[in-house]
């Protein structure tokens, strides 16, 4: 096993944090050496702090597959999204249209239930691997944008559903036609029961609001957003400050999507 530096300026999706060490899992067992680990894996969707309390790990290129074995579709927690796209797309299967424009890898993905509207990639879902072995998708807390998986997933098997649905693609872009282009880590927060996570940060004034070189977007106020060397500290004040206005405005506590270590 061994161990990278990794910029989270340059290596996140959002371009926010400092060079960490990161331990690359090449087998099962390697995950007896750590106390905490905390799998990063594309940075998608994290927040870096200048202080990480937690042992940082990534999947080694050994976990991104994707194969047809025994009537399952399998795939390793570190396979990019796109690869499964593409996948999916050249062999007719669907339940992966989502994922066209949606960055990640696999184990991000199931992590947080990822997905558009209805579709969602526990859909399909079968069984997920983990240290000690497979554990079958109802044994599996999840929800809209949360599951109760807390530990480095390895391997995924999913249902194969034939008939690919091109009309989904369009709908999907149309979707996502509103998201901003510059650095983030897609939405901050999730959206609550009957409301819209940016429609409230809108109405309590802060689409658009910058704290020096982050801020919400003019975009999608739900984006927070790297204008150029926003700083972990910018960015979880603006969260904060997000939190706070929108319970006094409207009696709702946000719950993050964004995941800040």
């Amino acid at each position: 096993m061994k161990t990278i530096e990794i910029d989270f300026s340059k290596f996140s999706s959002i371009k926010v944090g400092q060079t960490q060490n990161v331990s690359i899992i090449e087998s099962t067992d390697d995950l007896n050496n750590f106390h905490k680990p905390f799998i990063v894996g594309g940075a998608n969707n994290l927040l870096v702090s200048d202080s990480v309390d937690k042992d940082l790990i990534k999947l080694s290129k050994g976990f991104s597959f994707i194969e047809i074995c025994d009537g399952f579709l399998h795939i390793g927690g570190a396979t990019k999204s796109s690869k499964i796209f593409s996948f999916s797309k050249s062999r007719d299967i669907n339940g992966f249209e989502f994922l066209q424009k949606l960055p990640g890898t696999l184990g991000g993905i199931l992590k947080m239930n990822a997905g558009v509207k209805s579709y969602e990639i526990f859909e399909n879902l079968v069984a997920v691997k983990f240290k000690d072995g497979w554990v079958n998708r109802d044994e599996l807390e999840f929800g809209y944008r949360c599951t109760s998986i807390n530990q480095p997933i390895f391997e995924a098997k999913f249902k194969i559903n034939r008939g690919f649905k091109e009309s989904l693609l369009q709908q999907f872009s149309m979707m996502r036609s509103n998201q901003p282009k510059t650095p983030s880590a897609g939405s901050t927060f999730k959206n609550p029961k009957n409301s819209s996570a940016g429609f409230l940060l809108e109405k309590s004034g802060l689409r658009g609001y910058k704290i020096g070189n982050m801020g919400f977007s003019e975009v999608h106020s739900n984006f927070l957003v790297n204008y150029g060397n926003g700083i972990f500290k910018e960015a979880i004040e603006l969260i904060e400050l997000a939190e706070k206005r929108v319970f006094q405005e409207f009696g709702i506590q946000l719950q993050r999507e964004i995941v800040v270590i």
